[in-house]
């Protein structure tokens, strides 16, 4: 039993064992040894800061205590002080062959404050794709030329999103060259060389850097502004990020879980009532597990987001986790399609049965037509579900729907009749037709008087499968019809050839070509032009013949 250390390691608090601690400590002072005094402090502060990055990556939660196995995995990435010893013409020979070197290597996106002209993006992004920044910033200059004003946009939010490359570790990651002691040391022996030329030739260039210095200032002083505003927006956005992301997040968890622990109760309330996502067949336990995969895993991300945009110095996720919800949802994406594929072609074929009856009624008499509805499942003719699980009296299971639709159609018979028309889809012509024939719907005819049901009914059995209930009542020339109000919400003007009347329901209208004509809508007087009135107007209703005339005191109306 060892006991435990905590230690601040490049800024970074960690517990570590004594064992792990003292071979930690010796490996620190080997490297302090190997290194010449100039620039050791700031070396020995970036290995510092890398060897404490390998450590998070390394470590599953905070309160994990760091051993002797993750002490000898990070000194192998760094490497043992006696192998990377190097004199200084080697650290300065060592900068000519970063390009060709470091083109093989994975590199890392900054921006590069020490070649910028404003923010750093283009030099970041040429160390990034191994190209001069130059051509970059000819680019950048020729789009906006050409009219497009985007560029200075989005280099506006890379300034905002893409860190600086401040510390040695993170320019070594930027030009793809291994984090380790030699590359280190390297580094920060190049900054030191470099800070000693422009000593050396400050006389010298004092002159040509005056006008490059005023404009560096100026351009930092307005990058300072854009990014301080920008940072503002960013941090409003990610509030807001943080508001629907986390909302929608706890939503679509606390669903998954309803389902996931209803799809045992199918006698509940919300089993029968709410409709699931997906499809009916797929057991609805599964249904939650993929919501909460493949919906809920990309609003976690979301929610990451807008948590890095309001706060700058949030610990990063480690990538294992990343990289493990990624697979976890690239799979439930790709079960999901496999499910929507399988529906797909369960539902590729469409079916439908056709019952047909005659209206034995007088060519004088008046057809009546209602809607009626059920008071189990509703509590007005209006209400309408497209569909939905729930039970009927005798408490079975079944599918529940509002999918029927009215289409008024011209006959040449003398008689009218009506046409019922049941349709579902299914993998076949034959399952279609199947589907269809379980369509449980009802109708009937008393005299001139038509009783329609606005709903239907299937066993759950029969599944989702687009079912619904197409009524088509063909009418001859001159038939009176008088629709009550309750069609209105059925009514449907698609694949008719009688063109939809415009009055009110409970009004009686006759048949005249492709038209209904209303005989009972009141009349608007508004419609009769004011000259007109100052003479007798002789209006139609109902073969009676209505005089109107304008006299002093009123309207005169006579009837012949």
């Amino acid at each position: 039993m060892n006991k435990t250390i905590s230690i601040n390691l490049g800024g970074f608090f960690f517990h570590i064992d004594e064992d792990a601690y003292q071979k930690l400590t010796r490996y620190f002072d080997a490297v302090k040894r190997s290194l010449s005094p100039e620039g050791r402090d700031e070396i020995i502060k970036d290995i510092e800061s890398r060897i404490a990055e390998l450590f998070q990556e390394r470590l599953k939660n905070e309160n994990q205590v760091i051993g002797l196995k993750e002490v000898d995995e990070v000194i192998a990435i760094m490497g043992q002080p006696e192998d990377y010893r190097i004199d200084e013409d080697e650290a300065y020979s060592s900068s000519k062959s970063t390009f060709t070197t470091s083109s093989s290597r994975t590199r890392k996106l900054y921006r590069d404050r020490d070649n910028s002209i404003l923010g750093g993006v283009a030099a970041g992004f040429g160390h990034y794709f191994g190209i001069d920044p130059l051509w970059i910033r000819l680019a950048m200059i020729l789009i906006v030329i050409a009219g497009f004003g985007s560029p200075i946009f989005i280099y506006l939010i890379l300034w905002i999103i893409v860190p600086e490359a401040i510390t040695t570790s993170q320019k070594l990651e930027m030009r793809g060259e291994p984090i380790n002691i030699s590359n280190i040391e390297k580094k920060v022996k190049e900054g030191i060389g470099e800070i000693s030329d422009k000593i050396n030739n400050i006389d010298h260039e004092k002159v040509a850097n005056t006008a490059k210095s005023g404009a560096n200032q100026i351009a930092t002083t307005l990058g300072d502004v854009f990014l301080a505003i920008f940072k503002g927006i960013a941090k409003i956005i990610g509030v807001f990020i943080i508001i629907f992301s986390a909302m929608a997040l706890l939503g679509i968890i606390i669903g998954g879980i309803v389902m996931m622990f209803t799809s045992s109760m199918p006698d509940t309330f919300i089993f029968n009532h709410v409709n699931s996502p997906f499809e009916i067949n797929i057991p609805l336990w599964l249904q939650g597990i993929l919501l909460i995969l493949s919906i809920g895993i990309p609003l976690f991300f979301l929610l990451l987001l807008g948590f890095k945009l309001l706060l700058s110095n949030m610990r990063p996720v480690g990538n294992y986790f990343k990289i493990s919800l990624l697979a976890v949802w690239i799979v439930s994406i790709i079960t999901l399609a496999y499910f929507g594929i399988k529906l797909a072609t369960e539902k590729g074929y469409e079916g439908k049965t056709v019952q047909k009856e005659e209206i034995l009624i007088q060519p004088t008499d008046t057809l009546h037509v209602k809607m009626l509805f059920n008071d189990y499942f509703t509590k007005n003719v209006k209400n309408r579900e497209s569909v939905k699980l729930t039970h009927d009296q005798n408490n079975n299971e079944i599918i529940y729907s509002n999918n029927v639709r009215l289409h008024l159609m011209k006959t040449e018979n003398e008689t009218p009749y009506i046409q019922v028309e049941k349709r579902a889809n299914g993998k076949s012509h034959s399952d279609a037709k199947s589907y269809a024939d379980k369509i449980n719907y009802n109708f009937e005819i008393q005299g001139n008087n038509i009783n329609l049901d606005n709903y239907f009914t299937t066993d759950s059995k029969n599944k989702f499968r687009d079912q619904e209930v197409d009524i088509y009542l063909y009418l001859p020339e001159g038939m009176h019809f008088f629709p009550d109000e309750s069609i209105s919400k059925f009514l449907s003007n698609w694949n008719s050839n009688i063109n939809m009347y415009y009055g009110e329901e409970n009004n009686l209208y006759l048949l005249k070509g492709d038209d209904l004509e209303c005989l009972s809508c009141p009349i608007e007087i508004d419609e009769i032009e004011n000259d007109s009135l100052n003479e007798n107007v002789v209006i139609k209703v109902n073969d009676k013949e209505l005089n109107i005339k304008v006299e002093e005191n009123g309207l005169n109306i006579q009837t012949n």
